[in-house]
């Protein structure tokens, strides 16, 4: 198996860069042992204006069936000869894929010790394979790498040059070129797309790999058009495991909803009430509402779950009052940008202290959630699926149990006060109902019910009397029996 990848430069940026992001210097030729043979690193160019780097792999074809997986497609027994005889050795597929990433891994994580602004740095990547198996064929390949800004080139390979009429192979020759591409996310995307091509593993397919996809595929594999099929060729089929990315992958998309436009609707409804002052934004009132709910609780170590970029974390940790500050997120890339907005990596010992910042999902039970005084849900249940709040609702009020807990969600009764949002369009496109007064209330009502709280309800915004506030929030408190229990 032959994979290069090739980048241009000038002397400002030379394409020698691409040595420190491979972390494999251009002078050298180096080999790595793999599972299943020998992974070579050389480089056939190597200047300021252009540098290639190839990988050539040296599959033991022998060693490939005494593990019992040169078998045939996704290890399946065939003829005795196809133990033998296959593309195995030659053609891009899950053994290249786990080659790049145990050869090149630093790289495929973004880390260059020598020169850290390297892997943030867009630059111009052109990755060229001769032999790719496409099940799809060309089509798609094509549907599965343009919508990741690559420019795509996928020659069919002929069964036989001498005969044309035979037509055309299931194999083809890729080019990949881009110029608004890390070398990071170019070797994430080849990690999961080689396999969904080939449409088989060399190996098995156990649930760690759930993990393996969304950590290669996070930035893109959300909102990729194609990310059921991806999901389900990645995990070889296995019904119970691509079930459980597409959960996962679904919440991830939800978190990374871009909150810049509920900033830019909640500012709007101040706007439009036509004060004469300028008004103190929505988004503003919200926290300052659910910081005084916190206070009127005694709230000291405070869960903020679906976090997002920090903003009410940074909020509750100016105020000395609140011990512990936990925020929880799906989205890692939410979280890498609320711990820049927190300066955690410059921030005092003792602050730092007070802060934690954990992935993880709102739909599952995590221990590491309980023994809390108080949980926020900020304007985060709008953005689930009716069928997922019950999965929710136990995750938090049912095994974390923390003492108080506080949700906000728009009024939809409201949305008629705003001049400049559609009759009948919700205010984010990814809100996936908004509900009446009447609603949440019937929600809370319930969930209190069921789980030993009380339950009372803030106005937050200007309370008008005929719709409501802008948005709403419930006060939840374990009721005195339980909580006795509890403690």
């Amino acid at each position: 198996m032959f994979l290069t990848i090739t980048t241009t430069g000038t002397p400002e940026r030379p394409a020698t860069d691409l040595g420190y992001l491979l972390h494999k210097h251009p002078d050298r030729a180096q080999a790595f042992s793999t599972s299943y043979g020998t992974a070579h690193v050389l480089y056939p160019e190597a200047d300021t204006q252009r540098c290639t780097a190839a990988l050539l792999l040296e599959v033991d074809a022998v060693a490939l069936v005494r593990r019992g997986k040169g078998k045939g497609r996704g290890g399946a027994p065939d003829a005795a000869l196809a133990q033998y005889v296959n593309d195995r050795p030659y053609a891009a597929s899950s053994l290249l894929a786990v080659a790049l990433s145990g050869v090149f891994s630093s790289a495929m994580k973004g880390a260059c010790h020598a020169r850290p602004e390297l892997p943030d740095q867009a630059r111009p990547l052109r990755i060229e394979i001769p032999a790719l198996p496409a099940r799809g064929g060309p089509g798609l390949v094509l549907r599965l790498f343009e919508p990741l800004g690559w420019t795509v080139t996928a020659e069919p390979v002929a069964l036989d040059s001498e005969f044309p009429e035979w037509g055309d192979s299931r194999y083809v020759r890729l080019v990949l070129e881009s110029e608004a591409l890390t070398l990071a996310e170019a070797l994430r995307h080849l990690y999961v797309l080689l396999p969904v091509l080939d449409d088989a593993k060399h190996y098995w397919v156990s649930a760690d790999e759930v993990d393996k996809l969304l950590r290669a595929g996070e930035g893109w594999l959300p909102g990729h058009p194609e990310q059921k099929l991806i999901t389900s060729r990645y995990l070889s089929r296995r019904w119970s495991l691509t079930r459980q990315a597409m959960e996962r992958l679904e919440l991830v998309r939800l978190a990374e909803a871009d909150d810049s436009e509920v900033e830019d609707i909640d500012n709007a409804v101040e706007e439009e009430t036509g004060t004469e002052e300028k008004p103190t934004p929505l988004a503003v009132r919200r926290r300052d509402a659910i910081i005084e709910a916190l206070h009127t609780s005694g709230a000291a170590r405070v869960l903020d779950l679906g976090c997002g970029q920090g903003q009410l974390v940074q909020a509750l940790l100016k105020d000395a009052r609140f011990s512990e500050i936990v925020g929880v997120d799906v989205s890692m890339r939410a979280l890498a940008i609320a711990s820049r907005r927190l300066k955690l990596d410059r921030m005092g010992e003792r602050q730092a202290s007070r802060v934690k910042l954990f992935q993880g999902s709102l739909a599952y039970t995590d221990s590491r959630l309980k023994g809390y005084d108080a949980a926020v849900l900020s304007e985060v249940i709008e953005h689930l699926d009716l069928p997922r709040l019950p999965a929710l609702e136990y995750a938090v009020f049912g095994a974390a149990r923390p003492r108080t807990v506080l949700v906000t969600t728009p009024n939809v009764e409201y949305n008629v006060r705003w001049e400049s949002l559609p009759a009948g369009h919700v205010r984010h496109g990814d809100h996936r109902f908004e509900w009446t007064r009447e609603e949440f209330r019937a929600w809370a009502g319930a969930v209190a019910e069921r789980h030993g709280y009380d339950v009372e309800f803030v106005p937050v915004g200007p309370d008008d009397p005929e719709v409501g506030p802008p948005t709403q929030m419930a006060v939840f408190r374990m009721t005195t029996e339980k909580e006795a229990k509890a403690a």
